[in-house]
């Protein structure tokens, strides 16, 4: 059977009275360095009036610029897609030898020790200033490098990686699971991370979250639930406490299911899991919804140090009543033989 399948991905918002839109950034292109290879792409957006441009971020994804001229009733947006799900094994990757036993950051071991006190570590004026801007973010997730950390990293890829390792602090809850986690966590650097992806996949359970936003790493350990966004922020906490430099990753999840009359059917969601950076490997993907390393299926759109800078549209809106609609179609190709 084909491997070959075609995504058609739209989304549809509704407005209740010509409106004027704000430039609309679209992050729906999946990354040139994905591992599944995407054989042809297209992004129609409508109405047709607009002024569309595309660009690399500041983290390197491929994102879209659209700007509208007049007021609009409607925001249309189409992506096309195809891509090869030919399976590959997640585990083929090599990690440098100095980077294949892990240890906890002295840091972190002192810090935990101290009192049983929650893992806090001093801002520097730029993450000051931040948080006294405001945002959500800045309230519930306070960054502050921890460079001094990460054995694994030479020098030149931590300029590179510092807006990765960026770690918040930790509370109770979160505080609570590194205590447990150091103490009886795998030596080996690939089991200790694979074990860790499995453990947080049994103790969060998934649940499905309309309303934006993403729950902080402690409130998603309280509640013991999370949508997959959530659980894969607080894994990238977690990663970031334990050395590693870690980054949000948003993107699609292509995978076959069996209809109630069994037969094979494909489904596509918007998904989020998260990265972390293993020398010798690289960007290495861990979905927290499944407890599973990234494959064929996971298509990255995004990747980011935080998860709001990797939403799939963003943009201003004057104030009217809108109506949101998304649909995704999922078709498996028929490639010719080979000669």
């Amino acid at each position: 059977m084909s491997s070959h399948v075609m995504l058609t991905h739209q989304t549809r918002y509704r407005y209740d009275r010509p409106v004027f839109l704000g430039p609309q950034t679209i992050r729906l292109r999946p990354s040139g360095s994905a591992r599944t290879p995407v054989r042809s792409y297209a992004l129609r957006v409508d109405p047709a009036a607009s002024q569309q441009s595309w660009h690399q971020d500041g983290f390197g994804n491929h994102v879209a610029e659209v700007v509208f001229a007049e007021r609009v009733t409607h925001f249309d947006i189409t992506v096309r897609l195809e891509a090869d799900l030919t399976p590959r094994n997640p585990f083929d990757f090599t990690l440098a030898p100095t980077a294949r036993r892990w240890t906890p950051p002295a840091v972190l071991t002192t810090t935990l020790r101290e009192k049983g006190a929650p893992a806090q570590h001093q801002q520097t004026p730029v993450q000051q200033q931040q948080q006294a801007g405001g945002g959500i973010f800045s309230r519930q997730a306070q960054m502050a490098p921890a460079v001094s950390r990460h054995p694994f990293y030479t020098s030149e890829e931590l300029t590179g990686l510092a807006l990765y390792c960026a770690t918040p602090p930790a509370g109770p809850h979160l505080h609570a699971f590194l205590t447990d986690w150091v103490e009886k966590a795998p030596r080996d650097t690939l089991d200790m991370l694979v074990a860790l992806n499995r453990a947080l996949a049994a103790r969060i359970g998934y649940q499905l979250r309309l309303e934006p936003g993403v729950w902080s790493p402690e409130e998603t350990l309280a509640r013991g639930v999370g949508s997959c966004r959530d659980s894969a922020w607080l894994m990238i906490a977690l990663l970031r406490h334990l050395g590693f430099a870690a980054r949000f990753v948003s993107g699609y999840l292509i995978q076959s299911s069996q209809t109630a009359e069994g037969e094979e059917a494909l489904t596509c969601d918007l998904h989020a899991w998260a990265e972390a950076f293993l020398p010798g490997a690289g960007w290495v993907g861990f979905d927290t919804t499944s407890g599973l390393l990234t494959a064929q299926g996971h298509l990255p759109l995004a990747a980011t140090p935080a998860p709001e800078q990797a939403a799939p549209v963003t943009g201003l809106l004057d104030q009217c009543k809108a109506t949101f609609d998304v649909s995704m179609q999922t078709d498996r190709l028929v490639m010719p033989d080979s000669v």
